[in-house]
């Protein structure tokens, strides 16, 4: 049974997080001339930053900034200066590990381990069925390791209950593409910023979520003088340089949307004969939009009507415009609409598929975009395939080797594995890069589940409080221990250099894969794969003809171009830097879809017993569930714990000072933390980071409630009440 062996606090002790510093005057006054410099990745955000990692005796021991990669060209945030501080750490595993009820973790063979590993699964399968046994997945994985878990778990597995951390980020954004565009990308790349008029960004954190963003942003004002809309409840860092702040209350981006929409449609500003040639359903969005005035907009949203007024006159009359948007509008029971939303505003004034004119999401995890796109989702099929598609599966079988039946069909979600195993439905768990005691919603409920599965494996590189459950744990490999690729959130297709070996009796994690197949009568499906190259040699056929296509797309082409981007459908093809040229979009019609959508109340609605919004975020010095973050020293000491932001007027209602601990507490659960008192949050809304785990977890009382499309948790948006304590003692 996956339980916790011992008290979690002789886990912490043994395999942390404990916190690695560099000495003083860092590595290079000890090391010497470094043994190799390797021009790679940065292993965190989507934006894949380009750098040099230094290598001595078979550790990453310090970086150089790549000057010459075209995205970042040698700039990093924090995280990326420090990121290679992760390979060497005192944390990391090294061996197979057993959990031994009452004893803790015991050093096990990899032949035990995998014996163990493939025993519980034919157990769990022939006696609940296929589908009993499920696997969680993340998207910081390359695109190889993304297309090999899909391939795995439907070939080697057969289940359907396949399904990734991406659930948690960007699928509201990826569903709405698709129905506004046929195709889930980002419309351009970044370089079409610098060659804007107005930039919008809602529901984006970009100065600490994606910081390098941030240069591109600033450029863009200082080069053409460029304004900046920022949408957001809290003055972010990049708010604070805006040219117009809509502060928005938590849950009611469509209707702000919707209304700036019907203002650009009154006062003419939209573009006819775009939406003529190049569309359909406008007429509908105009219908339903037409209804929404202004002064109900700042009823519902909070927002000043001479703000929106603003940001409709702005958005309306400019010859260039750029939206961008994230998890801000997207972590909700309605992510999808708020996407579609805005995508109307962009069809509206035909204001994509031109140079300075487009469209993005901006992808949160490293992978997020190739991840998503070529297997590990419980509804897709590689190249953005449907699941659901009898032509679609054919191809994909073919490709595989197997016959279309023997292909599992559509699976449950992350969310829903974990309802699925409360409910005595899924029985064993197989899970790689993926933390979700920290990062699912209601974790109560997610570390309960894992309690009751009646086996549960676990693989990564350092013992999150996930794996803490595991039966068995298998040692994988970190970003820069394996060759593979990742695709940016521009859409760019980058390579990821070996620079060192995993460490001890650590393997590469696609190795893990292929041996659990070999084991369970499956080799001869996977066999031919002796390197990442051949993995994503078949990735590239099995895309071809997809939305995603990869096919034209070669490991020697990316190093030679410094990235390829997608969709690239044959060899000697460009790239597709800026989609939608000349109005061609990827649906069956090749038109853009509007679609209209009516805004609704969040699930979690506040009253007289929870009368605040709570929204969450990150913060610049943390990456997701902090499993490797909270082990660099540097970027943990800058922001050691979680804290609750509040306005002064409401810290003043309940007495409230800085520092005072407040205790949160919402319909599921309550959390203390530590308050910062701050002018730049709206006077209804706290805002906490989530990159913390166990009683420092936000997510403790976030909500399970899911958009019915894409199946995200609302985040974003959950009803609380505070109450001052007194406490003098640190969490």
């Amino acid at each position: 049974m996956a339980k916790l062996p011992i008290d979690e606090e002789k886990i912490i002790e043994q395999f942390g997080p404990h916190l690695k510093h560099e000495p003083p005057g860092g590595w290079d006054q000890s090391i010497g001339e470094p043994d190799q410099r390797v021009k790679t990745h940065c292993c965190f955000c989507g934006q894949q930053c380009g750098i040099i990692l230094k290598v001595k005796n078979n550790s990453v021991v310090g970086f150089d900034p790549w000057e010459e990669f075209p995205f970042n060209k040698g700039k990093l945030c924090p995280k990326g200066v420090k990121r290679y501080m992760q390979g060497s750490h005192p944390d990391r595993l090294m061996y197979p590990l057993e959990n031994r009820m009452g004893h803790g973790y015991e050093r096990v063979s990899w032949d035990a381990a995998y014996s163990r590993v493939v025993s519980e699964i034919q157990r769990i399968q022939n006696k609940y069925g296929k589908d009993s046994f499920a696997m969680l997945s993340g998207v910081s994985l390359s695109n190889e390791k993304s297309y090999l878990v899909g391939k795995f778990a439907r070939v080697a597995l057969q289940t359907a209950n396949l399904d990734y951390n991406g659930r948690l980020c960007m699928v509201s954004a990826g569903a709405g593409n698709k129905k506004a565009f046929g195709i889930d990308r980002a419309a351009n790349s970044w370089a079409d910023l610098l060659e804007t008029d107005l930039i919008l960004c809602a529901g984006t954190n970009v100065s600490e979520c994606a910081p390098i963003t941030t240069d591109y942003i600033w450029k863009a004002r200082d080069t053409r003088g460029a304004k900046l809309i920022v949408v957001d409840p809290r003055i972010t860092p990049i708010a604070r340089t805006a040219d117009l702040i809509l502060p928005v209350r938590p849950g009611t981006d469509s209707h702000l949307f919707n209304t700036i929409l019907n203002l650009v449609i009154q006062a003419g500003d939209i573009d006819q004969q775009f939406i003529d040639q190049y569309s359909t359903g406008f007429e509908d969005v105009k219908t339903t939009v037409a209804k929404y005035t202004v002064e109900e907009c700042e009823r519902i949203t909070g927002v000043p009507q001479k703000s929106i007024r603003t940001a409709a006159e702005w958005w309306g009359k400019a010859k260039r415009s750029f939206l961008l948007h994230a998890r801000g509008i997207e972590h909700h029971t309605k992510g999808v609409d708020n996407v579609l939303s805005c995508i109307n505003l962009v069809l509206a004034t035909g204001r994509i598929g031109k140079v300075g004119c487009g469209y993005a999401t901006i992808t949160g995890q490293g992978n997020g975009q190739g991840g998503r796109e070529h297997g590990h989702k419980c509804d897709q099929l590689p190249g953005n395939r449907d699941i659901t598609n009898p032509e679609h599966r054919r191809y994909i079988a073919k490709v595989w080797g197997i016959e279309e039946k023997e292909m599992p069909g559509k699976g449950l979600s992350a969310q829903e594995i974990v309802n699925a195993i409360h409910e005595g439905k899924i029985k064993g768990l197989l899970s790689i890069c993926f933390n979700p005691a920290v990062s699912l919603p209601d974790t109560k409920v997610t570390r309960e589940a894992l309690e009751k599965l009646e086996f549960y494996a676990n693989i990564d590189f350092f013992m999150s409080e996930t794996a803490r459950y595991a039966d068995i744990i298998l040692p994988g490999s970190l970003h820069e221990e394996d060759e593979g690729t990742s695709t940016s959130a521009e859409g760019r297709v980058i390579k990821i250099q070996k620079a060192v070996n995993p460490p001890g009796e650590a393997k590469v994690d696609w190795d893990i894969l292929l041996e659990i197949a070999r084991r369970l009568g499956k080799g001869k499906y996977f066999d031919h794969f002796k390197t990442s190259e051949d993995i994503f040699n078949e990735l590239r056929v099995a895309s071809k003809g997809g939305t995603a296509d990869y096919y034209g797309i070669t490991y020697e082409r990316i190093e030679q171009e410094m990235g390829v981007f997608w969709p690239c459908p044959e060899i000697g093809h460009p790239g597709t830097p800026r989609l939608f040229e000349g109005g061609k979009f990827y649906h069956p019609d090749g038109k853009a879809h509007f679609n209209a959508v009516e805004f609704r109340p969040s699930a979690d609605e506040i009253n007289a017993e929870y009368p605040i919004y709570l929204t969450t975020g990150r913060v610049i010095f943390h990456y997701l569930s902090g499993t490797q973050t909270r082990r660099i020293g540097f970027l943990s000491d800058q922001c050691p714990d979680p804290y609750v932001e509040m306005h002064p007027q409401l810290a003043q209602k309940y007495e409230i000072s800085d520092g005072d601990w407040v205790t949160i507490t919402s319909r599921r659960d309550s959390i203390d933390l530590k308050a910062k008192v701050v002018k730049t949050i709206r006077p209804d809304t706290i805002f906490v980071p989530y990159h913390w785990a166990g009683k420092q977890s936000i997510n403790r009382l976030t909500q399970r409630a899911l958009d019915p499309v894409s199946k995200i948790p609302e985040f974003k948006m959950s009803a609380v009440r505070i109450q001052k304590v007194e406490r003098s003692a640190t969490l």
